[in-house]
């Protein structure tokens, strides 16, 4: 009898070691399995960083692709980049025969704008003058609408006044959108970044679907403080208003226009002056 039992609490201890063993190899496997899962939590990328951020294309130009002439003007060293001059009402009457004899190799015409107060719409005052004064001393030409929308159904009707404007009239140069900040007086003082990207793709697509180039005038302060959404917008061309003689900008642009205190032959007082940049293969 006591060797049974003896055998029995032998038989006992054997299976409380193998069962403490097995518990011993269980926790050291879970520790195994919670210390590999958090080393992926922290190694692997999660699926938000996996997406790839919409990125802007990087500026082909530098410092040292441009020269300034004597008279002001800059010139591209590296490409044919042909140079304008931009024009509204307020450069009044334009001998455009001289413009065009002075060297100036096109013109983009202001053809209307929105009031920032009222937010009504009209023609400047010398945009038809303008656009056949241009055509018929045979620059090429494009044009721009001055923008105060608030809405994308502003930016449309915006668009249809443009078009309205140029019937006639062929464009070699785009028409664009020229949304800009007035200050916090003007009706435009409360829209954000994600109303007015939605007021450019409205404007350049309805432009665009009647066959025209479109195109988006900003300048460095609308990219760097989140004014508008550029990243989305590489569909359309940029004109950069930039008044520098260097060119730094880091992303690709289309138009430069370095200066607003240009002197053109044909033209009393200061106007805008513009590089077409072309984009680099």
């Amino acid at each position: 009898m006591k060797q049974k039992t003896k055998l029995y609490i032998e038989l006992g201890l054997g299976l409380l070691v193998g069962l403490t063993a097995l518990v011993v190899l269980a926790v050291v496997l879970v520790q195994n399995a919670l210390k590999e899962s958090a080393q992926a939590e922290t190694t692997q990328p999660t699926t938000e960083t996996t997406v790839a951020a919409p990125t802007l294309p990087p500026n082909p130009y530098g410092p040292e692709d441009f020269r300034v002439e004597e008279n002001g003007y800059i010139t591209c060293l590296t490409e044919d980049a042909p140079h304008g001059i931009d024009v509204s009402e307020w450069q009044g009457d334009i001998d455009w025969q001289q413009v065009k004899d002075s060297g100036i190799a096109f013109a983009i015409i202001r053809l209307g704008y929105r009031r920032s107060e009222s937010g009504e719409l009209s023609t400047d005052e010398k945009a038809l003058a303008n656009l056949q004064g241009a055509s018929e001393a045979g620059l090429p030409i494009g044009a721009y609408f001055f923008s105060q929308a608030i809405s994308t159904q502003e930016a449309l009707e915006e668009a249809e006044y443009a078009l309205s404007l140029l019937e006639g009239y062929t464009l070699t140069y785009p028409l664009i959108y020229d949304w800009e900040y007035l200050g916090e007086d003007a009706r435009t003082a409360d829209v954000d970044a994600r109303t007015l990207t939605d007021c450019i793709k409205t404007f350049c697509s309805r432009v665009e679907a009647e066959g025209y180039k479109s195109m988006i005038y900003f300048n460095p302060h609308f990219h760097e403080n989140e004014v508008l959404y550029l990243d989305e917008l590489t569909d359309y061309h940029f004109w950069l208003a930039m008044y520098d003689t260097r060119m730094d900008y880091p992303y690709q642009i289309d138009m430069w226009q370095y200066s607003c205190t240009g002197s053109v032959p044909g033209i009393n007082g200061d106007v805008d002056l513009n590089l077409y940049l072309p984009r680099k293969q």
